[in-house]
């Protein structure tokens, strides 16, 4: 597993590395950062399962890491480091796998990243799942420390946020699951009722009651909400119009 610490302490940065080393032998650190911009470059150099990351910082906030990458390009798992706990719901929110205050006690470090582990291991069970079938009536998504089967025709849409995903399906029940839409694209628009409209958006067409092309575009659903439409994807609606007519 390899990791990046970003924190402008030096300090932190030599006590953390040590407690990796003494404790958590299977993380391979491969980066230090004194500030978020170095940070974002290690990031994209080497590709890291785990950034270890602090909060205050001169220039940029640890939470404003995210605001440097596009939704694909984060499929990094996120621990915050902080003296301050005033920030634990903001990075939350941002789906940080865990937050830990300093000075960091080993046993919580370990926690975290056995919590990583186990939440790689829910999904690559689920990737597995879901390959296993070519015509797969239902995909396995994990939740917390559990798979949930989800049958594929009952989908209304799904709603990418960051590192996470909102489901909503028919019965009016939303599932939200910690994978992001990129991984739903790459098994989802194997089908042909799955269209993604949006950087934000995959919609089952069949859930689709009407195409509005007025201000920009969206798409009315039968559950009563709209989903907005990306510019270059209009074509795409037309032609998948065209297709249902026939």
């Amino acid at each position: 597993m390899k990791a990046i610490i970003i924190d402008d302490e030096k300090r932190a940065r030599v006590s953390l590395s040590l407690l990796l080393q003494e404790y958590c032998p299977e993380v391979e650190l491969v980066a230090e950062c004194e500030n978020l911009p170095e940070g974002v470059k290690a990031i994209r150099k080497f590709n890291p399962d785990l950034v270890l990351l602090d909060i205050e910082m001169p220039g940029h906030s640890g939470l404003e890491l995210v605001d440097f990458f596009d939704e694909k390009e984060i499929n990094f798992s996120i621990i915050f480091t902080t003296a301050y706990n005033e920030y634990a719901i903001q990075a939350f929110k941002l789906s940080a796998l865990d937050y830990l205050l300093k000075p960091i006690i080993p046993e919580e470090l370990i926690n975290a990243i056995s919590r990583m582990e186990r939440q790689k291991s829910l999904q690559f069970k689920a990737l597995a799942e879901n390959i296993q079938n070519e015509f797969f009536e239902k995909i396995a998504v994990p939740s917390g420390n559990t798979l949930i089967l989800i049958k594929i025709s009952d989908i209304v849409y799904i709603k990418g946020e960051g590192s996470y995903s909102e489901i909503y399906m028919q019965d009016k029940s939303k599932h939200m699951v910690s994978r992001n839409l990129k991984n739903f694209e790459e098994i989802l628009l194997k089908d042909k009722r799955f269209l993604r409209t949006h950087k934000s958006y995959i919609v089952n067409f069949d859930e689709v009651v009407s195409f509005n092309k007025s201000d920009g575009g969206w798409l009315d659903m039968k559950n009563g909400n709209s989903i907005p439409i990306s510019s270059e994807k209009s074509s795409l609606i037309m032609e998948r119009i065209q297709i249902v007519k026939r």
